[in-house]
């Protein structure tokens, strides 16, 4: 099996990086005293790399003292030299990242926040700032779909139980009484053994990845991403200046043998994956495969993190337990979010993860906001809590499920178009007529007011051109209808100038 993949690149790797990466390894245990490391040719080749560059990098740590040379037999790492990594916690509570992970050599150091301010984009945000008549990139749900009189009204009540809402802050973790029922809801729907000082609330999902990117990423670092996926992951890993490493996610989810010859081989530091309703193709990975990755990664000490934004957006059966749910060590973090089919505007996504990952991400969200406000988690509490929220979900699957067929009805006279049925989430993932380009066609779709999310951007390898993502959740049928129409007329008048 091949297991050197195709790697996608950080814009520049400087000698400095590769040093840093160096003393890493060494620091979480990978290599031990007086081991012997890669030659330079062995290393430029993993990393991808001009040789000089690798060369450079010993030079510099070898006159530190960290390495050192055996004529005609290579480098080897030093004897003994000062840590520069923090110590572990007072409380000597395990880590995923100094517990046994399988690898020859038994444990490692604890895991290390690392930030460095690499290059910023968020390619997906861009193209949402894009004014547009027929809006198919947002994977939002139409507010008129939403219960707003219903939220309107509880806002009152909501005062009225809390008069003094404005004026403190929620705790850093999150407000007690919302995490105690998001806790109670996981335990009863998706039977998760999870406690309330194991949630943490952040504002989105997007934080909650930004979050996990400072605190376990350094550059250099790999990280196993799935092809396709959520185009903002992946731009938030690069600005760490992580390496990303491509994972196919196919309809019966992933190839495992890979997956695991990956792990071994590269000794990754996450896996970011959407295996429910994945966005964006829609596959949903099934059960017995859930089970297996959190088994790899246990044995070979990779953090997984499980994207869960649409979770109970679900048109026919629920989707299978979270792999949280099979996670005992520690392994998987779980990002949840539940107000985008609520209210999005109240940004409530909860982040479920044992003691010893939750502790380093407390620290990065004071740093970062010092808490989710408390308005919005008391707002979005009393919704979460009543009875009509649950008939408002009913009605929003039955909803969606109707504008998702409505985009395939319009979509359907259109010649070579091709996409999966998803049974949940927001959006179509299709492929194009032959010949079409994605990037070309969603200049021309600007100009007539009409945008989509182009496969470039959600593939790590920055390739799938002949691929779009279409949301059918934010625009109405009418919308959809004559939206697609004019998409449709668009890959027309390109095949007709050849």
């Amino acid at each position: 099996m091949n297991v050197r993949p195709k790697l996608a690149q950080p814009r520049r790797v400087r000698y400095t990086q590769v040093v840093e990466y160096i003393l890493d390894r060494i620091d979480r245990g990978d290599w031990k005293a007086h081991d012997k490391l890669p030659s330079v040719r062995e290393l430029a080749g993993e990393l991808q790399l001009h040789r000089l560059t690798v060369f450079r990098a010993y030079g510099v740590l070898k006159e530190r003292g960290t390495i050192y040379v055996k004529e005609k037999s290579g480098y080897f790492v030093s004897g003994s030299r000062p840590s520069t990594k923090p110590a572990v916690p007072e409380d000597g509570s395990p880590s995923p990242s100094n517990q046994g992970t399988g690898r020859a050599g038994g444990t490692t150091s604890p895991p290390v926040a690392w930030h460095r301010t690499g290059y910023l984009q968020n390619s997906l945000s861009e193209i949402h700032q894009i004014p547009a008549v027929y809006s198919f990139s947002q994977a939002l749900i139409d507010p008129n779909l939403l219960p707003n009189l219903f939220l309107s009204d509880h806002v009152k009540q909501v005062f009225d139980r809390y008069p003094k809402l404005l004026g403190t802050y929620s705790s850093v973790q999150g407000d007690e009484e919302l995490r105690e029922l998001l806790c109670a809801d996981m335990q009863r729907k998706d039977k998760l053994q999870v406690s309330p000082d194991e949630l943490l609330i952040t504002t989105g999902g997007q934080q909650a990845i930004d979050l996990l990117a400072g605190v376990y990423l350094r550059p250099m670092d790999y990280v196993l991403v799935e092809r396709p996926t959520y185009s903002s992951a992946l731009d938030c890993f690069r600005q760490r200046g992580a390496r990303l490493l491509p994972v196919e996610i196919h309809r019966d989810g992933y190839d495992l043998d890979l997956v695991e010859a990956y792990l071994k081989r590269h000794k990754p530091r996450m896996f970011y994956m959407n295996p429910t309703f994945h966005n964006p193709t829609g596959y949903t990975v099934p059960a017995s495969q859930r089970k297996r990755l959190v088994e790899l990664a246990e044995r070979y000490g990779c953090l997984l993190v499980e994207d869960d934004a649409v979770h109970d957006v679900y048109f026919d059966m629920p989707p299978p337990p979270p792999l949280y749910s099979y996670d005992t060590e520690g392994w998987v973090v779980y990002l949840r979010s539940f107000s985008k089919y609520l209210a999005p505007g109240l940004r409530i996504c909860a982040v479920a993860a044992r003691t010893a990952v939750m502790a380093p991400l407390l620290t990065a969200k004071s740093l970062a906001d010092n808490g989710t406000p408390l308005v919005n988690q008391k707002l979005f509490q009393h919704c979460f809590e009543s009875e009509r929220l649950q008939q408002h979900l009913e009605k929003l699957r039955t909803a969606l499920q109707i504008r998702r067929d409505v985009m395939e009805q319009a979509l359907a006279p259109g010649t070579g178009w091709q996409w999966y049925r998803p049974q949940g989430g927001l959006n179509l993932w299709v492929r194009l007529p032959a010949g079409i380009n994605s990037n070309q066609l969603l200049t021309e779709g600007i100009r007539r007011g009409l945008t989509f999310v182009p496969g470039t951007i959600c593939d790590p390898l920055g390739e799938l051109d002949e691929r779009i993502r279409l949301s059918f959740s934010f625009q109405n049928e009418a919308q959809i209808r004559e939206g697609i129409h004019l998409l449709i007329q668009l890959t027309d008048e390109f095949v007709q100038r050849g």
